[in-house]
């Protein structure tokens, strides 16, 4: 093949590369991905990609920031609602196919999302009104973004939580690294290095929502919230409780990891990620084997950097921990494992990553720090 194919062919590819990221920025405008709207005292949001399983991009973050800004020092505004459309997701993460070409091609998107999702989730983290998700359907990533750092968080049946970035070469961000530390003992270190999918009833019992309604229930308790005539923060506590009463279903199953809680907070303290593995492999029971089995699984530059985001997030503000997110997200951006993570799960869906380092004693220290360094005036700023 002559060179001159060979550029026209690269130019190509480069340029189908930059129209889908274009297309990203300008889907908006292919109808309203995301509904604002005012019902009653309430500002409702709603996650209006229900075939994307409503994953949050850059138009919708842009959409939704102004707007709960706006919200906050409104008079006719007392409560702010955000739900999902479909029936099958609230949010199932971030646009990461988007994410991933632009950060290929050096294009700006692959900073600018981050940067302007961190901050909304501050603003959601910091609001000065009641904020209620109604995390009815997948929640992982992005989605818990939106949704964790609210006063209000309520969980159903459908309700599937998961911070599985680990698995494709990124880290559980979106704070991340704010609310997981501070789950009961180790259970918020499991859940980031391992993936591990909290279901319905159980994602309430692990601290990640703070209420469990059915369903079915979910519409009319919307209504009633919209309704109230003084929404104050008692007043809604006393409404979601009343709908948790009335919502029986799985009450009598226990906890999925009732049985393994003494032991995920004795195999996962460590102050490193190769002490983990330790604890694992030289333990008898087929839970530690399982979850070694996993971990060898995932990126080793992640599983070190999640380590000690976690650790370092314990006693960060959320500000603090979103700038330190913000400066890892840039570090993924310019390695190479979240490259081929995405593509080993999300494009070709081999599950067969090829990680660089590919263990986890290979992974330097300095590598991992440098990942924490300031950026200076690149640096997130609220």
């Amino acid at each position: 093949m002559s060179l001159t194919v060979l550029k026209s062919s690269y130019s190509l590819r480069a340029l189908c590369r930059l129209q889908r990221i274009q297309g990203h920025m300008m889907s908006s405008q292919a109808g309203p991905e995301v509904l604002l709207e005012q019902v009653g005292n309430a500002g409702v949001i709603t996650l209006n990609r229900p075939k994307a399983l409503n994953a949050l991009n850059l138009s919708m973050i842009r959409h939704i920031y102004p707007q709960l800004k706006k919200w906050e020092t409104d008079n006719q505004t007392e409560i702010v609602i955000i739900k999902g459309a479909g029936g099958k997701a609230f949010c199932a993460g971030g646009d990461i196919r988007a994410v991933t070409e632009a950060g290929k091609v050096g294009d700006p998107l692959a900073q600018d999302f981050f940067h302007e999702e961190y901050i909304l989730n501050n603003a959601i983290g910091t609001y000065k009104k009641p904020y209620i998700a109604l995390i009815d359907g997948i929640t992982m990533g992005g989605g818990v973004g939106l949704s964790v750092h609210g006063r209000f968080r309520v969980a159903t049946e459908k309700t599937l939580f998961a911070m599985p970035e680990t698995a494709i070469g990124l880290f559980p961000d979106v704070g991340g690294g704010y609310f997981l530390p501070r789950l009961q003992g180790k259970l918020g270190l499991f859940l980031a290095l391992t993936g591990f999918r909290l279901k319905g009833r159980d994602v309430q019992r692990a601290g990640v929502a703070s209420h469990f309604v059915e369903s079915q229930k979910i519409s009319a308790l919307e209504n009633e919230l919209v309704n109230l005539k003084a929404p104050s923060a008692e007043a809604l506590s006393r409404v979601l409780e009343s709908y948790q009463k009335q919502s029986s279903l799985d009450a009598e199953k226990p906890f999925v990891l009732d049985q393994h809680i003494a032991d995920i907070d004795r195999l996962f303290t460590s102050n490193s990620v190769e002490g983990i593995l330790h604890n694992l492999k030289t333990d008898a029971s087929s839970f530690a084997k399982k979850q070694a089995e996993i971990l060898l699984k995932m990126s080793p530059m992640s599983l070190k950097i999640t380590h000690k985001q976690l650790e370092k997030g314990a006693s960060l503000s959320l500000q603090d921990v979103l700038v330190m997110e913000y400066r890892l997200s840039q570090a993924c951006m310019r390695g190479c494992d979240f490259y081929e993570g995405v593509r080993a799960v999300l494009i070709d869906k081999d599950q067969s990553p090829k990680w660089n380092p590919s263990s986890i004693e290979e992974v330097s220290e300095q590598s991992v720090n440098d990942c924490f360094s300031s950026m200076g005036e690149k640096d997130l700023r609220f």
